[in-house]
């Protein structure tokens, strides 16, 4: 009797045991597919990327045989708008979902990414994702210890502002611009603002002076030479390999330095456009180069099996540059205006496994609808964001059901404002209002606003005024507090004012 209890009491202990294995690896199961069904997300920008400049957008010179395949594949954006004519607030407007004004990136070098906003990186690391920049940041400087870039240097504490500090796992970064290829050095001789042909064996070189830094706030040494949008991939494909063999969801924002000035391009792609100028053949160049890492991304995911399931946004931060053979396709102005040409940018986004064919759409869409598109695919709660967003969710767009859309976009740079909805767009410089049909005039050629009727001046004029006063009470803190606000000691720039000269 006592070695049938015995006998007994084992057998129980052995099933209880086995429901429990059963139990742990249904609920592992289960975590497993949680985690795969959550689509990877990548960001991928171009830095002063015209609008036409791509294949798809009709460039005859520039060669971009990836992109033009994603366009054909995916969704076209051609209404797609740059949150500022600039670097730097455009990448603020990205990661947070608002108007770059409301956190005092009002222009490139200009602010911070304030560490009280709530960031993509940060909202996506708490639904399981591991997180990854790779590119450019200028959000901010990298190091306190040495001079580097714009802004970076010992005594510069306020502006230290690494993406460490913003929710992300792993990071390899400058703070601003390099060349486009070879991009720690600098020809001696031929050194120009705009670019070079690429350094030859044994040519006297120094140091460009922008370094890349790692996570930790370690300078980077390895593998630095030759092609810039390549030794960024070679960073970003380790990312993806691991967070893939970890079976993790992942955020990868790509921000390449291409076709920033100075262009440089290799040898392969100077031969591909040797009957070009100096400029033009390095600015294609490095642009033919940058796309073909876009390929070479796409592949990657294909052959780690996670293609399907990962969404890929491209675009570019604003118009092209002054001085380099960018072109806008006929938009008016460039970089640093709030008209069409310095705001509309190449806009692209794939999505296997529910985009199944690709489609263009003229609804108008800014980088500030990034967030909200994904938290709304993630199932996010708007309350876990904290602050006032500016983007919309774009997922009824991505199924076909957005006619129109739903509210205004807003735009502040120096002494310029805008705010354009599906058809119409109010413009301002120095306070001098002018009023275009975007639908029937896209080039900004006949400034209706004493034609038009007044109700349509006067509700837009309404909606941009509100809009500044929202994103002035954004800045000065009173969201979140005034600690980064006190700390950074900016002053607020009144767009609808003349933005005062330097003494």
């Amino acid at each position: 009797m006592n070695n049938l209890h015995i006998a007994l009491k084992r057998s129980i202990k052995i099933m209880t045991i086995a429901s429990f294995l059963i139990t742990f690896n249904t609920y592992v199961l289960s975590a497993k597919k949680q985690k795969k069904d959550k689509p990877n997300v990548i960001l991928i920008m171009a830095d002063d990327l015209g609008w036409g400049d791509t294949g798809y957008n009709g460039n005859p010179v520039i060669k971009t045989p990836f992109l033009d395949e994603m366009a054909k594949e995916g969704v076209q954006f051609n209404r797609f708008y740059a949150a500022s004519a600039v670097c730097s607030p455009t990448r603020a407007s990205v990661l947070t979902g608002r108007n770059p004004y409301r956190t005092g990136v009002f222009h490139a070098n200009q602010g911070i990414l304030r560490p009280e906003e709530v960031t993509m990186p940060e909202l996506l690391k708490k639904e399981g994702y591991t997180t990854g920049h790779f590119g450019k940041w200028h959000l901010g400087t990298l190091t306190t210890k040495e001079k580097d870039a714009n802004r970076g240097r010992s005594e510069n504490i306020k502006e230290y502002n690494p993406p460490a500090q913003h929710g992300y796992n792993v990071a390899f970064v400058t703070e601003s611009k390099v060349p486009t290829y070879d991009p720690m050095k600098k020809p001696v001789e031929r050194f120009k603002r705009e670019g070079w042909d690429y350094l030859k064996d044994g040519e006297v070189y120094k140091s460009y002076g922008t370094y890349y830094w790692d996570i930790k706030g370690n300078k980077v040494a390895d593998n630095l030479d030759g092609d810039d949008s390549r030794v960024i991939m070679d960073r970003v494909l380790p990312f993806i390999d691991q967070a893939t063999t970890d079976n993790d969801p992942f955020l990868a924002v790509v921000w390449f330095h291409t076709p920033h000035m100075p262009c440089v391009a290799g040898p392969k792609y100077q031969k591909m456009y040797k009957d070009q100028g100096l400029l033009m053949r390095n600015y294609a160049g490095c642009i033919t180069e940058m796309d073909e890492q876009i390929g070479r991304l796409r592949a990657y995911l294909k052959e780690k099996g996670a293609d399907e399931n990962t969404m890929i946004w491209f675009c570019s931060d604003n118009g092209p540059e002054s001085g380099n053979p960018g072109i806008t396709a006929g938009f008016r102005e460039r970089k640093r205006s709030l008209h069409e040409g310095g705001v509309r940018v190449p806009g692209l986004m794939v999505w296997p496994d529910k985009v199944k064919s690709g489609f263009q759409t003229d609804i108008p869409c800014v980088t500030s609808d990034y967030l909200p598109t994904i938290m709304d695919i993630l199932d996010i709660n708007k309350k876990n964001a904290l602050n006032e967003l500016d983007g919309i969710s774009l997922v009824s767009l991505l199924e076909g059901k957005m006619k129109q859309r739903p509210n205004p976009i807003g735009f502040c740079i120096k002494n310029q404002v805008s705010y354009s909805d599906n058809q119409y767009k109010l413009y301002a410089v120095n306070g001098e209002f002018e009023l275009y049909d975007i639908l029937n005039d896209p080039y900004e050629e006949r400034n209706i606003i004493k034609k038009e009727p007044n109700d349509v001046s006067t509700e837009m004029k309404t909606g941009i005024l509100e809009f500044i006063k929202s994103c002035r009470s954004s800045f000065e803190g009173n969201e979140y507090g005034k600690e980064s606000f006190n700390k950074l000691e900016q002053k607020w720039i009144d767009p609808l004012k003349p933005f005062p000269k330097k003494k």
